[in-house]
């Protein structure tokens, strides 16, 4: 049986550090909407939305974390599938397992950490008058993106 070649975005690569190179996947958009993208420490995946809300998955890499940051418009809601997830709430840490949940008020700062070896992964509910990918506001980022203050 001869077997298929992969396409080239189902490549996985790494680098001496171990991270997986995620530039090989794309960004993906439907009808003017980003519903897949690959950032620094992984990628999220909008899985369902509607009026109100988003549902999406979030792939963080070992090693990795995203920015510290709040969002004026939307409440978030996490349930951890898999790996464990270290969140920063306001200034203090939790450390949460698959099965658990972590709620993110309108305005609180959060970030989510992986500081283990296993990919964590993410189930996000945003809920709000607005979930567009702008409401971000970050106050640190460990990629250079945080917002400037004069």
């Amino acid at each position: 049986m001869q077997r298929k070649p992969r396409a080239p975005w189902a490549e996985s690569r790494s680098d001496s550090a171990g991270f997986r190179d995620r530039r090989t996947h794309p960004t993906v958009t439907i009808s003017g909407v980003t519903t897949s993208e690959n950032r620094p420490w992984g990628s999220w995946h909008v899985l369902d939305e509607g009026e109100g809300y988003k549902v999406k998955r979030i792939v963080v890499e070992p090693g990795r974390r995203l920015s510290y940051q709040r969002h004026e418009r939307r409440a978030e809601h996490w349930f951890v599938v898999s790996g464990t997830a270290t969140c920063t709430l306001d200034g203090e840490t939790v450390v949460v397992s698959p099965g658990e949940t972590v709620d993110v008020p309108v305005g609180q700062a959060h970030r989510i950490a992986n500081e283990g070896d296993q990919t964590v992964v993410i189930i996000e509910i945003q809920r709000g008058s607005y979930t567009g990918e702008d409401d971000i506001v970050r106050l640190e980022d460990d990629y250079g993106r945080a917002e400037s203050t004069v």
